[in-house]
């Protein structure tokens, strides 16, 4: 059943969500804490229903409409608040946002034996490049070198873009880097398309990529068939 909806508290929260994103579109403060700030109140208009008052058919709606074409940034703001300790939240003006979301990552992946004082020290340090290749290395253990990739899209593409990296995090899981995702999509795609033209070296390359994301037991499972067939 849909929580009983309190109308004053609802339009406070919504408001104060409209000022800071205001705030945030005119200044661009990246180091501001006010994103912690706007976590928390997105967490509370999910938990609590407030898009009902705007009329909105799900809160993924009323993301979609404060944060156009990118509501996985939504998301973002929303993880910071629920998995960033307390200790942590206090040196996150020094981190600033994008950082921060990186951060999560990896406190995702043990929370228990998260050791904050060393990975805030990079945090702060390191350039945001370096930071995202760091996390990368302790999430997936390799210490392969990374590269930017430049490419324009138009408007009305990035939805598409950003639905299917985000149902590909979903599946990997969200501590995956959106560059991870973007290569499965590619490995799932090329699959596909030399399946096609029986190319087989491809399509080999292509399977071996779409299977690291599989449970060991799973790849253990799917190598006995692979040996029987």
């Amino acid at each position: 059943m849909a929580p009983k909806l309190n109308t004053a508290r609802a339009q406070f929260v919504l408001d104060r969500i409209d000022q800071i994103l205001g705030w945030e579109r005119n200044s661009d403060h990246e180091r501001d804490t006010k994103f912690v700030e706007l976590g928390r109140y997105l967490c509370e208009v999910r938990a609590g229903q407030y898009w009902r008052l705007e009329k909105l058919k799900s809160f993924d709606d009323f993301l979609e409409c404060r944060f156009p074409g990118s509501r996985r940034r939504g998301y973002y703001f929303m993880s910071i608040h629920e998995h960033m300790p307390r200790q942590v939240k206090s040196e996150l003006k020094a981190i600033g946002w994008k950082k921060a979301v990186e951060l999560v990552k990896v406190i995702r992946r043990d929370p228990e034996h998260f050791e904050s004082a060393p990975w805030v020290h990079k945090a702060k340090s390191m350039p945001k490049e370096e930071f995202e290749d760091e996390v990368e290395k302790f999430l997936t253990g390799s210490a392969e070198s990374s590269d930017l990739l430049y490419f324009k899209i138009y408007k009305s593409q990035l939805p598409v873009v950003e639905e299917a990296l985000e149902t590909t995090a979903r599946m990997l899981g969200s501590d995956k880097s959106r560059g991870y995702c973007l290569e499965m999509i590619c490995a799932d795609f090329l699959a596909g398309a030399n399946l096609e033209v029986a190319n087989s070296d491809e399509l080999l390359c292509s399977a071996k990529r779409l299977c690291k994301f599989l449970p060991a037991d799973e790849k253990r499972r799917l190598a006995a068939e692979l040996i029987v067939a």
